[in-house]
C-alpha cells in the first residue's frame, strides 16, 4: 500500500498545525449556528417571503453535501493543504462579501458560496490530522482536540452572534470570519505540510457529477419532506433523482479500482460503527438544539445571547470530555465508549421527556451536560474512522464522516422536526383570524397573537404550552433513536477494538 507523501513532521510543528486545523473547524461549525441567530433580524431588514428564507438558511448545507466528495476527491490530487488553504480564501472572500448585499438572493449567493469554502475546509482537516499524526496514539488524541472544537463552535455560534447583534448590524455575523480565515491562511501556510495521494488513478467525470446530483437531490429531498409532509411531488421527485444517482454512483465507485469515494472502507467493522455513531448523534442533536433554541427564545423570553450563554453546558462538557475520550477508551475499550456516549446522549434526552411539566430550565442544563459528555463519543468515532482507512484513502474516509454528519443534521430537523411541527399543530385548537399562521409555527401564533392585543392573550399562552409539548416529545423520539443507535453500535464495533494501537485495514 502506498501512502501519502507526507515527510516526517517534528512534534510540536504537528501541534501547531493541528491549531490552525481546529480553528478553522471552529469557524466553519460557528457558522452553521450563526444564521439561526441572525435570521430574525436578517428577514426583519431585507423581508425575504418564506421560500427565500429557506433557501437562506438550506443554500449553505445543499452546496456543502454535495460538494464533500468530489473536494476529498480532487484534494487527494490536487494536494490537502492547497485545498484546504483555497477554502480558507473562498470562506474569507464570501464573509467580506455580505457587505454587498442588499437582497435576500444576494444572501442565498453568499451562504452557497461559503458551502462552497466549508466543503473545501472540513474534510481537509481530517484528511491532514490523517496524515500529520501517522502513530494511532497521538492521532487519536488530536481527533479528541478537533472534536472538541467542533463542539466549542456549535456553542460559540449562538454566543457570538447574539453578542455582535446586540451591538451592530446582521452583517457583522459574517464579517467575523474574514480576520480568523486571513490569521488561517498565514500559519497554514506555514506550519501544514502539503499531502496528496501518490496513486489516485483516473479521476472519473460521471463519478462526480452522481455525486453532486445525488447528495443535493437527497439532502433537498430530505429537507422537503419535513417541510411538506410525505406526499410533496418535489421531495418524492427528488429523493427518486437521489435513489437512481446516488445507487449508479455506488456500483461505479465498488466496480473501479480507483473510485471517486472509497466504499470498501464499510468493509471495516471499526469504519462503519464510527460512521453510525456520527449520524445518528447529529440527527438527534440538530432537531433538538434547534427546539431548544427556539424555546429559549419564543417560550422563555431570553434574548439571543442569553439563549446562546445557556445552551454552553453542552458545549463546556464536550471540551472537557473529547480530548479525555482516547485515554478513556485506553482503559474502559473503545466499543464501551463509543456505545456509552450515544447511552448517555439518550438519557439526556429521556430526562427532558420525564421531567416535571412545565418544562423548566433546570432539567434542560442536566440535559445539555449529558449531551456533551455523551458528544466525547464522536472523538473514539472520528479516531475509529480515521484509523479504519489506509492513509492514502484520508480523503474518502473524511468525506464520509464529513457527510454522514451533514445528512445526519438533515435527517434530524426534516424527521424529528415534523414530529414537532405535527405535535404542535395537533394541541393549537385557535380557530380564529390568521388559525393558518398560528398551527404553522409558535413565531407565527405569537406574531398573530401580538396583533390580536389583549384577546390574544389566550392564543399565546395556548401556543408556547403547545410548543414546549412538542420539544418534550420530540426529545422522547430522539431518546429511542439513539437507544437503537447504541446497540446497533455496540454490535457492529469489534470487542477489542483499540484506536490507539495499530491502524486497521
Amino acid at each position: 500500500m502506498t501512502t501519502a507523501i507526507t515527510p516526517p513532521v517534528s512534534s510540536r510543528r504537528r501541534w501547531a498545525g493541528l491549531a490552525v486545523l481546529s480553528a478553522s473547524v471552529l469557524l466553519v461549525v460557528m457558522d452553521m449556528t450563526v444564521l439561526n441567530v441572525a435570521l430574525p433580524a436578517i428577514s426583519e431588514d431585507l423581508r425575504p417571503e418564506s421560500m427565500e428564507l429557506l433557501w437562506m438558511v438550506d443554500a449553505y448545507a445543499l452546496v456543502l453535501s454535495g460538494l464533500l466528495v468530489t473536494v476529498s476527491a480532487l484534494g487527494d490530487r490536487w494536494g490537502r493543504k492547497r485545498m484546504l488553504m483555497t477554502g480558507f480564501a473562498v470562506f474569507g472572500l464570501a464573509s467580506t462579501a455580505i457587505l454587498a448585499a442588499d437582497s435576500p438572493l444576494e444572501v442565498i449567493a453568499v451562504r452557497a458560496l461559503l458551502g462552497v469554502g466549508g466543503a473545501m475546509i472540513m474534510p481537509s482537516t481530517l484528511s491532514m490530522i490523517r496524515n500529520l499524526f501517522t502513530d494511532p496514539a497521538e492521532r487519536a488524541k488530536a481527533l479528541g482536540v478537533w472534536a472538541a472544537m467542533a463542539a466549542v463552535g456549535a456553542a460559540l455560534g449562538p454566543v457570538v452572534a447574539g453578542l455582535l447583534l446586540e451591538h451592530f448590524s446582521w452583517h457583522s455575523a459574517f464579517l467575523v470570519n474574514v480576520p480568523v480565515m486571513a490569521a488561517a491562511i498565514a500559519a497554514g501556510l506555514f506550519l501544514l505540510p502539503e499531502s496528496r495521494n501518490p496513486a489516485p488513478g483516473r479521476w472519473d467525470a460521471l463519478s462526480t457529477l452522481l455525486s453532486m446530483a445525488g447528495m443535493v437531490a437527497l439532502v433537498y429531498g430530505i429537507k422537503n419532506f419535513g417541510k411538506y409532509g410525505l406526499t410533496s411531488p418535489g421531495a418524492l421527485v427528488a429523493t427518486a433523482v437521489a435513489v437512481v444517482a446516488l445507487g449508479w454512483f455506488a456500483a461505479r465507485c465498488l466496480r473501479r479500482p480507483d473510485p471517486l469515494l472509497e466504499l470498501r472502507l464499510f468493509r471495516s467493522p471499526p469504519f462503519s460503527a464510527g460512521v453510525l455513531t456520527a449520524l445518528v448523534t447529529s440527527i438527534a442533536m440538530a432537531a433538538v438544539l434547534l427546539l431548544l433554541a427556539q424555546w429559549m427564545q419564543l417560550v422563555q423570553g431570553y434574548s439571543p445571547l442569553e439563549t446562546g450563554l445557556r445552551l454552553l453546558p453542552a458545549a463546556l462538557a464536550a471540551v472537557v470530555v473529547s480530548p479525555l475520550a482516547p485515554s478513556l477508551a485506553a482503559r474502559v475499550g473503545a466499543r464501551t465508549v463509543l456505545a456509552g456516549g450515544l447511552l448517555l446522549t439518550g438519557v439526556a434526552f429521556l430526562l427532558l421527556y420525564a421531567a416535571p411539566g412545565p418544562l423548566a430550565y433546570g432539567p434542560v442544563a442536566i440535559a445539555l451536560v449529558l449531551i456533551g459528555l455523551g458528544n466525547g463519543s464522536l472523538a473514539i468515532a472520528s479516531a475509529a474512522i480515521m484509523s479504519g482507512s489506509p492513509a492514502a484513502k484520508s480523503g474518502s474516509a473524511a468525506a464520509i464522516e464529513e457527510t454522514s454528519y451533514e445528512l445526519g443534521g438533515a435527517l434530524g430537523v426534516a424527521v424529528l422536526g415534523s414530529v414537532a411541527a405535527a405535535a404542535y399543530r395537533n394541541e393549537v385548537a385557535y380557530a380564529g383570524p390568521g388559525s393558518d399562521v398560528a398551527r404553522e409555527s409558535l413565531g407565527g401564533a405569537l406574531d398573530v397573537a401580538r396583533e390580536l392585543g389583549t384577546a390574544g392573550g389566550r392564543l399565546a399562552e395556548q401556543a408556547t404550552a403547545a410548543f414546549t409539548e412538542s420539544l418534550v416529545l420530540t426529545s422522547g423520539v430522539a431518546a429511542l433513536l439513539m437507544l437503537a443507535g447504541t446497540l446497533a453500535v455496540w454490535l457492529l464495533t469489534p470487542r477489542g477494538l483499540d484506536v490507539s494501537s495499530t491502524d486497521h485495514h
